[in-house]
């Protein structure tokens, strides 16, 4: 995987994220995983198709899942992972992963993107077409939310 590949989401992060009423933005760790994804929360994958093919996987735990919705939802308090929290989260990835494709066409690289999938619950395992997936941590008002990036040339 080309790293050039990666930064088109974490400027898209950096974008889209304050727009949404969070204050604070900052990169976390950064690793490589396997192509076995494991994890407990909630999980929405998107598929990336065009010049580059892969899949982008946004992951983040239950509690910090509702966070992120209530703020999605204008402060509305979310109890409870209801069908309106996770139209939130679905369209948070969708509006990120578009502006990354925006990014992209930025560098010469035309992409389209699918609609989001979400999953959510304990221990969800996902297996990746790409041998390489490799993982952005991102913070939202130190709200982590990794980015797993699987991407083929």
């Amino acid at each position: 995987m080309d790293v050039k590949h990666i930064n088109p989401f974490i400027n898209a992060f950096a974008t889209v994220i304050p727009q949404l009423g969070f204050s604070t933005v900052k990169k976390g760790a950064l690793s490589v995983k396997g192509k076995e994804l494991l994890s407990s929360g909630v999980i929405i994958v998107l598929g990336i198709v065009g010049a580059i093919k892969g899949n982008v996987v946004y992951t983040m735990d239950m509690e910090n899942a509702k966070k992120i919705a209530s703020s999605m939802m204008m402060g509305m308090p979310v109890n409870e992972l209801d069908e309106m929290a996770q139209s939130a989260l679905a369209e948070l990835t969708n509006m990120l992963t578009a502006n990354a494709a925006t990014c992209f066409a930025d560098l010469g690289i035309s992409i389209d993107i699918s609609t989001p999938t979400l999953l959510h619950g304990k221990n969800i395992s996902l297996k990746m077409s790409s041998s390489q997936v490799l993982c952005v941590q991102l913070l939202a008002d130190d709200i982590p939310i990794e980015i797993n990036i699987a991407i083929e040339s």
